[in-house]
């Protein structure tokens, strides 16, 4: 465990982080083999297969994921307060949160998701191929809901090492049974989702062991399992808003993807390709986003509020850092990664996807600081100013299927996000500036004791 209250805030920051990116950085590149599997053991149309539900699926799981994190905020301003009690009924509370979720969703997504990808246009050549693979993702989703569960909690009290050590095996895992149910048990599509779940059970079962066996003082006791009504509406808002940030965003993206389809297969194979290389171009930024929320709760929670904005300026500074390096890696390096996922040399893929990927990472510069600002002012407890930057995304998405996509083709689809990434991060600077963390402070302790008086 790692008390993020102490230390200077930029080291304190990157380090807690390093695991984190690490892992998401195995997880992208398990993505990227698997994509390079099944475009090249299968067919390229089974790779848009699979890029045509990954925004469904994504949406789902980020969800769950985000939620997860939301539930991990309050536990993480009891850790920086040492008040363990509290923040073992929050994890009992939140434990029973996240499967409850985790069932709807499931049951929600099996019913409906041959719906989606018909409202979705996705091409008649691939439809059957798409729902036969999301299904298997889906009837999974409980696994990783209790991975990120897990996960989250382990890292809101500074453990970021050993949900790395899990991942890495999940992921390992993972690419030796996508090579045998695709290779050598001809599988197809349902093959690579099978492994997926399977890897996916195995972090998951492997975090609670390692919970329940070496981090007893973060299992509730029998009387452990309820809060105070404070507590409560403080889990369920966290979580509801950092999974509707999450899922609003990937609602516009689903929206956009119905425009994406319209293209053709090409440019599916092509978007796919391109979005495994952005997410793993991206992860630094995303994940000292998800560090600064957490390093803004703990301390909070202790009543450093210095280091609370401090904490802020370092994870912008790290971010703009991480930007310049991605833009000398990932301009050169994307037309031979495009080459190697998509599994084809054919321009009508390769010159698209490339022009996606270069656009968009010089737009980092304000997609960086966008994630820190965003998840510092969910984790001081603004819940509702991140969720209005999610729903400018979505509505960004909107029009662009309505505007930019039938007047510039796939250009359109390429520009939309770094324009969306501008407005939001000027309009959440300018909520920040005008509400600083020591007044978000002031107005906690006031409800705070406000319910204690109830």
């Amino acid at each position: 465990m790692k008390d993020l209250t102490e230390g200077k805030p930029i080291k304190v920051i990157w380090l807690y982080a390093l695991p984190m990116i690490l892992g998401q950085i195995a997880q992208q590149l398990y993505n990227f083999c698997d994509s390079a599997i099944v475009g090249n053991c299968i067919n390229p149309e089974a790779l848009a297969a699979v890029g045509a539900t990954s925004v469904i699926s994504n949406t789902l799981i980020g969800f769950l994921n985000s939620a997860t994190l939301g539930l991990s905020i309050p536990i993480a301003r009891y850790f920086g307060a040492q008040d363990k009690k509290n923040m073992r009924k929050c994890i009992g509370v939140s434990a029973i949160l996240t499967l409850v979720s985790a069932i709807v969703l499931t049951i929600v997504g099996l019913l409906f998701i041959y719906d989606l990808l018909v409202l979705l246009d996705t091409p008649e050549k691939i439809i059957h191929m798409a729902d036969n693979y999301v299904k298997y993702i889906l009837a999974g989703l409980i696994f990783s809901a209790v991975y990120n569960f897990g996960a989250n909690l382990l890292r809101a009290v500074g453990d970021s090492k050993t949900p790395l050590i899990f991942l890495s095996i999940s992921v390992v895992l993972n690419i030796g049974l996508d090579l045998l149910f695709i290779q050598v048990f001809q599988s197809g599509v349902a093959g690579a989702a099978i492994a997926t779940v399977i890897s996916q059970a195995v972090a998951g079962i492997a975090c609670f062991i390692y919970i329940f066996t070496k981090c007893r003082f973060l299992i509730p006791e029998k009387d452990e399992f309820h809060v105070a009504r404070a507590d409560f509406n403080d889990l369920v808002q966290s979580a509801l808003a950092m999974g509707f940030m999450s899922c609003i965003v990937n609602f516009g993206t689903v929206t956009l993807q119905s425009s994406i389809n319209k293209l053709g297969t090409n440019i599916i194979t092509a978007h796919t390709a391109a979005r495994k290389i952005f997410d793993i171009l991206d992860v630094v930024l995303y994940i000292i986003g998800n560090a600064v929320t957490t390093f803004v709760s703990q301390n909070l929670g202790a009543k450093r509020i210095d280091r609370v904005k401090t904490g802020v300026r370092a994870g912008i500074i790290i971010n703009t850092i991480a930007t310049t390096i991605i833009i000398l890696i990932g301009f050169p390096a994307s037309p031979l990664l495009i080459r190697l996922i998509a599994g084809t040399n054919d321009p009508a893929v390769i010159d698209p996807a490339v022009m996606y990927i270069r656009i968009s990472v010089c737009c980092f510069y304000v997609l960086g600081p966008l994630f820190v600002l965003r998840c510092a002012m969910q984790g001081m407890g603004r819940k509702i100013v991140p969720v209005l930057s999610s729903t400018m995304e979505m509505v960004g998405k909107i029009l662009a299927v309505l505007f930019l996509a039938p007047a510039l083709g796939y250009l359109g689809v390429a520009i939309t996000e770094p324009i969306i990434w501008a407005a939001c991060t000027l309009m959440l600077t300018i909520m920040y500036l005008s509400n600083p963390p020591e007044k978000m402070f002031a107005s906690i302790s006031r409800s705070s004791s406000a319910y204690e008086h109830d």
